[in-house]
Formats: C-alpha cells, structure tokens, sequence
C-alpha cells in the first residue's frame, strides 16, 4: 500500500473520530450549561473547525493524535469539579460508541460483500477497520490521566478539591510527560494491551 493509499483509508476515519470527540465535549459542556462552544462555533460536525496541526503530525509519527480542544468554562456550571467530569467522559465516550458503530458496520460488509465489487469493498473494508483503530486508540489514549488529556479531568473529578488543584498544577508539564512516555516505551505498552482487548471485542 502506498503513502497515499494509507493516507486516503485513514484520513476519513480520524478526522471524523478527533470531530465527534470534540463535538461531544462541546455537547455536553453546552447541555450543561456553557456555551462557550456554541459561541465560538465549536459546536459544529465540520473537522476544520477542530484540527489541530500538532496532532495530526503526532497521528503521522507516533499514531497517535487529538484535536484543538473545546473551549470549556467552568463557571458556567452548576458544579464545576462534577460537570467537568462529565464533559471530560463524553469525548472517549463517542469514540468507544463510533468503534462499536464500526464494528457493526464491519459485520455488514462481510453480509453484503458477495454483492460489491473488490475495487469498494476492499478500501470500505480498510477504513472500518482503521476506524474501530483509531476510536478505540483515542478513546484509551485520552482516558490516561495525564494533563490536559480528558482522563485527568475525571481524575480531578473524583478527587477532594485541595488534590484536585494540586494536580492541575502538571498540565504545563504534560506533553513533556506524554512524550518521555512514548519514547520510553512505556506509553505502548499500557496502552497497547487495551487497545488490542478492545478491538478484539468489538470485532469478535
């Protein structure tokens, strides 16, 4: 498969997962009371509106990527520590149901692909599978509880607020974190193990 093949199959599927993540935070936050998203027309399916040039370069080396984080403000909730929590939950969350929704879609492939001819099934074939991937990846990924990543709000979430604050502190620190993890190795193989479970899950 070519550069271009690879890019072609992967390019659809992650930029709809880094959209539907960031557009379920924006939901969310929105729902609760904040909108902040909505006013910065965040709130939008369009992933021009939430590509982030830094993370589609760390899809491309480390296959592994985000996007430019909603804007959320807190004071806009009735209980800031609580509803971040779940702001936080709703990305990983739409990704975890997009790979189960690829999945299913994969099951369905296999049903109709007597009636397709190769040169459609084999590249629809290829993009949901990297779309039950890459969900599955950013929805692990971004539940580390690393700062800024999602997992850290829900950590902060359930802690007291005095250690809450305190770890909050790391977030300037936390793509220094993340990258001594990668290339330590250390990242894939807590990530990895998951990632695989998952997959192996959805896909049966």
């Amino acid at each position: 498969m070519t550069v271009v093949q690879q890019i072609a199959i992967l390019a659809p599927p992650f930029l709809f997962a880094l959209t539907i993540h960031e557009f379920s935070h924006g939901y969310v936050a929105d729902r609760l009371g904040d909108p902040t998203a909505r006013n910065m027309g965040r709130l939008t399916l369009n992933p021009i509106k939430h590509i982030d040039p830094l993370g589609v370069l760390a899809f491309i080396i480390m296959k592994i990527g985000w996007a430019k984080p909603v804007p959320v403000d807190p004071r806009y909730f009735k209980n800031p520590l609580r509803d971040m929590l779940w702001v936080a939950l709703a990305g990983p969350a739409a990704n975890l149901m997009t790979a189960i929704a690829s999945g299913l879609l994969a099951q369905l492939l296999v049903i109709v692909s007597p009636v397709l001819p190769p040169f459609l099934l084999w590249p629809l074939a290829q993009m949901i599978a990297a779309s039950i991937w890459i969900n599955i990846m950013l929805a692990v990924f971004n539940l580390l509880p690393i700062p800024p990543l999602d997992g850290s709000k829900v950590l902060m979430g359930l802690l007291p607020p005095q250690q809450a604050a305190s770890f909050a502190k790391l977030e300037p620190f936390g793509f220094i974190i993340l990258l001594g993890l990668f290339y330590t190795g250390i990242l894939q193989k807590v990530i990895m193990p998951i990632i695989t479970f998952a997959q192996n899950m959805i896909v049966g």
